[in-house]
This record gives structure tokens, C-alpha cells and sequence, in this order.
């Protein structure tokens, strides 16, 4: 177990400064590190060197030896050069926020492309800041070949750029192939004519959870259970899932939708993550709904959605239609459940549980009322001889009644417009 020191600054930028440190504590212990203590500073600009003050620097010395530090943690990116500078003055491993969010990525990534993905933010993290790292070895000295003219330092930083690059390249042309792979499923996806509704929010909302909740109350009985790879990792912790999973939701007497899960998101998220997830984070660019998964017991909770909708812009996803599902309701919401079974609804709000299954189906039906525009009620006689159709239509429509007459099958349903225009021929 490591013991870590928070180190903070406040820049009089608007941001709760004291909120964004607690949430470096929790980051620390999301990698397994206990904090020792925190320190703060106010200032105006950042030092060019050090980022903090000369003096500060000082006394975070004597702070991280008095509580016994074996990490020093800064609440920002700080530069190559600020990094080099302040591991050299205070004598211990120095992290930022970057290099700490990028650790609990990399523990906890387990498909293939996550992993790829995790690797490749670290590299381009890793990159601008080789320099320096063989200060200890000699600029002097001459040797045959291409690097003669190169001190040892020199030539040993250059091989290690030399070597990431070509990992980078690497990484780059994989991810590239498992983007195509990934872009061919979302085209099979919209290929089954399936709405396609994605979770996102601030990281340990609730969303992974969310999605439980659907499958064990709507996804029928193949999906019960953890055995057989349906359900998601839920865990109360920061990015306790990195994964996109997909999971079709076929309640009773209601469209069947595509639902997905994708990576949370956080402040101050690095770029280099943001850049390398984006093939997953199509999930949501590509979606007919977002669900903006609150965590309505969090005090910052507008903050949060603040962050969200950043990143969401970002990713050229902000134009999508949008519910904001209030999670954890039950453990702060002034009272009880209503008559729609959820804590409240109001517009494109609903308050519910996700952990307790409370208000899951006024969120089905807000979910409903979005999508509604896709779809129309429509009366078909399909003759005999057209059996597929009967079919398609048992599956992929809501079928209020079917009769079966001298010409065929009568089929009074709810479908796709496309579908409907589709059969248009059978239509009475």
C-alpha cells in the first residue's frame, strides 16, 4: 500500500479547487493508494518551473516527509519540465492528475481494444516527457554509426523515441482494424432497425448499473444472471468499467431497443484519452437517445452534468435528444415514490433508483415517448402466402391483435414507419 500526498492549487478560475482535490482522493484510492494529507495553494499564475511556488515546494517537502509520502500527487497536468523540476527538488515520485487517471485506466482495461486504447494514451503521455529521464548518463563521449556525434544520455533518449514511436505506429494501425471491425457491428446493429439509446455520465453515476437494472426487469430470462456474460461489472468506484457493451432490451408489449453502456467520464479527463476512446465513444454519436446518468446524491452533481455535456460537445454528440436520469434518488430525494412509480418526473427528468429497480418503467416509457416519432400504428392483412412478413412483424413490431380471416392475417400493430411503408401494400 502507498501512501500519497495531494497537492492542489487554486487559480481564482471559477472551479471548486476543493472539490476537484477530494476527487484526486479518490482517484488515489480507485489505484489502490491511501492519502496521507493534501496541500493547497492559491495563486495567480502558474510558475513556469515549478508550477507551484518556489516556496511551496519546500514545504511540500517537509509535509511529504513528515506524513510519510511515498507519491506526490498534483491536482493538474503539469508539464515535461515542471515534472522534471519538482522530482528533482522534492525527491519523491511526482504523478499529475493525467499520469493518475491513465494508471486506473490500464488496470482496469480487459477487452483487447480497451487495452489497445489505454496503451496508446500512455505513449502519447509518455513521449514529450523522455527527455530528462536520462539526465544521469553522460552528453559526452563518440561511437561509430549514425548517433557517433551523441552523448550517451542522448543517444539512450533517442532509441527510447525511436521505440515508442514504432510501438505508437503499431497501436495506431491495430486500433485502426478493430475501429473497422467495430464500424462494421454498429452498421449490423443498424441494419436490425433497432433504436439505439446510449448511457453516458460522470464516471460511478450509475450507468453500468442502469443497465442491470433493464436487463433483469425487461430483458427476459436469458439475460438473468451473471454466468452467461449478460449483465456488466457494477462497483462503487471510479471507472470501475471501461468497456462499451451493448445489450438489446425486449420488454413485454413495447419496442425492443438497443441499449449501451460507455465509459464514464471525469474532470479534467486527459486529451490522449479522449482521442483514443473515440472509436467507443461513437457508441453515443451514433445513438437515437442519450441517457445522462446523474448521481443525484452528489452535492456536484451540476458540475458533473456540466462535464458531461463538454465532453459530449466534443465528440460532436450534443445535438442528440437527451433524458437526465437522476440515479440514487432514494438516497436523497425529499419524499416517496408517486403514482408513476419514480421518485418524480418532469420533462426530460425522471428521479429514480437504478440499485433498487425503482422507476423502471416510467423511464421505459419516457424512453418510449422519445423514440415515438419512429413509429405507427398501422392494420395489415397479410395473405397466407406471405409468411415472412407475418413474421417480421411478430418480431420486430408491438402487435396489439391478430386475427385470422379467409384472406389472410389480420395484424393490428405498432411499427417503424419505414416498415410501414415497407408492407404499405397490405394496409387496410
Amino acid at each position: 500500500m502507498e501512501w500519497v500526498l495531494l497537492v492542489g492549487t487554486n487559480l481564482n478560475d471559477g472551479e471548486d479547487y476543493q472539490t476537484s482535490l477530494e476527487e484526486l482522493g479518490a482517484l488515489a484510492k480507485a489505484c489502490d493508494m491511501e492519502v496521507a494529507g493534501s496541500v493547497c495553494q492559491t495563486l495567480e499564475t502558474v510558475h513556469k518551473a515549478f508550477y507551484i511556488g518556489t516556496g511551496k515546494v519546500e514545504e511540500v517537502k517537509a509535509l511529504a516527509l513528515e506524513c510519510d509520502a511515498d507519491v506526490i500527487i498534483f491536482d493538474n497536468s503539469l508539464s515535461p519540465m515542471q515534472m522534471r523540476n519538482l522530482q528533482e527538488r522534492l525527491e519523491k515520485p511526482i504523478l499529475d492528475r493525467s499520469a493518475l487517471i491513465l494508471e486506473i485506466f490500464a488496470d482496469r482495461a480487459r477487452s483487447r481494444e480497451a487495452k489497445l486504447q489505454v496503451e496508446t494514451a500512455r505513449l502519447q503521455y509518455m513521449l514529450p516527457r523522455l527527455v530528462g529521464l536520462h539526465a544521469a548518463l553522460s552528453r559526452q563521449g563518440g561511437a561509430s554509426g549514425a548517433l557517433s556525434n551523441r552523448g550517451a544520455g542522448e543517444t539512450k533518449l533517442e532509441l527510447d523515441r525511436r521505440v515508442l514511436e514504432r510501438r505508437l505506429t503499431q497501436l495506431r494501425r491495430e486500433l485502426k482494424e478493430v475501429g473497422s471491425e467495430r464500424k462494421t457491428q454498429r452498421k449490423r446493429r443498424a441494419g436490425s432497425g433497432l433504436p439505439r439509446v446510449a448511457l453516458v455520465g460522470y464516471t460511478n453515476a450509475g450507468k453500468s448499473t442502469l443497465l442491470n437494472a433493464m436487463l433483469d426487469v425487461y430483458g427476459g430470462d436469458e439475460s438473468e444472471g451473471a454466468e452467461n456474460g449478460k449483465r456488466v461489472l457494477e462497483k462503487d468506484m471510479l471507472f470501475a468499467t471501461l468497456d462499451t457493451t451493448v445489450r438489446r432490451i425486449e420488454p413485454e408489449g413495447h419496442h425492443a431497443f438497443l441499449l449501451s453502456d460507455t465509459v464514464g467520464f471525469i474532470h479534467k479527463l486527459p486529451h490522449h484519452l479522449v482521442d483514443a476512446f473515440r472509436s467507443t465513444l461513437e457508441e453515443a454519436k451514433e445513438a437515437d437517445l442519450l441517457l445522462q446518468v446523474v448521481d443525484y446524491s452528489d452535492p456536484h452533481y451540476r458540475e458533473q452534468i456540466a462535464v458531461t455535456n463538454r465532453t459530449l460537445k466534443e465528440l460532436g454528440a450534443a445535438g442528440i435528444p437527451m433524458l437526465y436520469v437522476y440515479n440514487k434518488a432514494d438516497l436523497s430525494f425529499q419524499g416517496g415514490v408517486t403514482a408513476d412509480g419514480c421518485f418524480a418526473v418532469s420533462g426530460d427528468k425522471i428521479y429514480l433508483s437504478a440499485k433498487k429497480r425503482i422507476g423502471m418503467e416510467a423511464l421505459l416509457s419516457l424512453i418510449e415517448e422519445k423514440l415515438a416519432g419512429g413509429y405507427r400504428e398501422c392494420t395489415f392483412l397479410i395473405p397466407y402466402a406471405d409468411g415472412r412478413a407475418v413474421s417480421y412483424l411478430n418480431e420486430n413490431a408491438v402487435v396489439y391483435e391478430t386475427e385470422y380471416v379467409e384472406e389472410g392475417v389480420r395484424m393490428r400493430v405498432n411499427c417503424k414507419r419505414e416498415d410501414c411503408g415497407y408492407y404499405e401494400k397490405y394496409l387496410i
